[in-house]
């Protein structure tokens, strides 16, 4: 499949009394038919495919990934092939939307859609990355991608290491948001590195507070890698505000937020957002609704230990849930694109014997990520 460049979004949003770092933005569209019109149930997947290196060496790849480690074009190329067979012989079809994270450049973003993925129409392709960063993020899509963006934040002298890209969706009717994260790693201590992914989350509040402004029945999905578990804040023992923070009467109250349940909802309004600045609280209740913070708090539905179970991530022994997709109450209200059902891909190729993670060894060139792939699916429910 041949492509064309056309760049489809380069706007980066500033944001009062945040820091954005430099990013490298690229967005194109390759020639074909689009997909999804009159469909009835889409799919987007989220997978962080470990490192995907092309076969250039630049000087900023990790060490195993060099020439002089054995790293070659001849391996890059195959990698992509499997990747390419995975994603196209999955049960249920190769999902509409890629999300990818851990990805070198736009061009093997490129180069995967015209190849290996060749047949199955991805026409969109968007990538984003921090200047001097060895590798950002990425989307494939069939549909058209409206308004694309990536935000970075500088916080405490820091800057997340990978922006927040943000991307809206060509559905027709009630199109969604969807931001799509790699956040920092724990690498450094849990507690210390925390205040950067805080500082990602800081991103997305702010911009679903002025996404609802503009319009509340916007569907808002969080996806990607956060590395931070659904239950992070019970694993750290209710010690610190984590990230990610479940609806749990400890939790609102060390955030402060249990004090201002109750209150009356527009006199707390500016309460509320300025005790959530910088972590999404997790609900278990499909639309998401608080039980414990107040109700102008900002929710989202995590399927984690309902519809997804084990993890996404196997690290020391232990299956981890630093993978998500998080939705806002309006993908349950009945109305355009709803909720449907999230599955992990959790069978071969992407696992080897025992149902782990077939991790990618570049030396052998076997394997595919360290990550399990997140799928979600929509069903379209009409325009109410």
């Amino acid at each position: 499949m041949g492509l064309f460049w056309r760049v489809l979004g380069m706007g980066i949003l500033l944001l009062p009394f945040i820091g954005l770092g430099g990013c490298d933005l690229s967005g194109r569209a390759a020639e074909g038919d689009s997909a999804g019109g009159g469909a009835e149930t889409l799919s987007i997947m989220t997978w962080n495919v470990q490192a995907l290196f092309d076969g250039e060496e630049t000087g900023d790849e990790y060490d195993e990934y060099l020439n002089s480690a054995g790293w070659s074009g001849e391996k890059y190329a195959s990698r992509l092939n499997v990747m390419g067979r995975a994603i196209g012989g999955m049960g249920t079809g190769a999902p509409d939307i890629l999300a990818l994270e851990e990805v070198e450049n736009a061009g093997v973003l490129e180069e995967l859609a015209a190849g290996p993925l060749g047949k199955h129409g991805y026409r969109w392709v968007f990538f984003a990355n921090n200047s001097g960063s060895s590798l950002g993020i990425g989307i494939l899509s069939r549909l058209p991608l409206l308004n694309t963006r990536a935000h970075s934040l500088s916080f405490n002298g820091e800057t997340t290491p990978r922006p927040v890209m943000e991307v809206w969706v060509d559905t027709g009717d009630k199109p969604p948001a969807l931001f799509i994260c790699h956040w920092k790693s724990k690498l450094g201590g849990d507690d210390v590195t925390e205040g950067l992914r805080r500082a990602s989350a800081r991103i997305i509040l702010r911009r679903m507070r002025e996404i609802r402004k503009e319009n509340p029945h916007t569907p808002i999905a969080v996806m990607g890698d956060l590395n931070e578990n659904h239950d992070e804040f019970y694993r750290k023992n209710g010690a610190f505000i984590t990230a990610l923070i479940p609806d749990d009467p400890r939790a609102a109250e060390l955030t402060g937020l249990y004090r201002a349940k109750g209150e009356n909802a527009d006199d707390s309004a500016e309460l509320i957002e300025e005790l959530q600045a910088d972590f999404l609280i997790l609900g278990k209740t499909k639309p998401p609704a608080a039980v414990y913070f107040p109700p102008g708090a900002a929710i989202l539905y995590s399927p984690w230990g309902r519809e997804l179970e084990n993890g996404s991530y196997y690290y020391r022994n232990a299956w981890e849930t630093i993978d998500h997709v998080l939705l806002s109450e309006s993908f349950f209200d009945g109305v355009g694109w709803d909720f449907d059902a999230v599955y992990t891909a959790d069978q071969s190729p992407f696992t080897r014997a025992g149902g782990l993670p077939d991790a990618y060894n570049p030396r052998t060139g076997s394997g595919l990520s360290d990550h399990l792939p997140l799928v979600l699916t929509l069903k379209y429910m009409g325009d109410g």
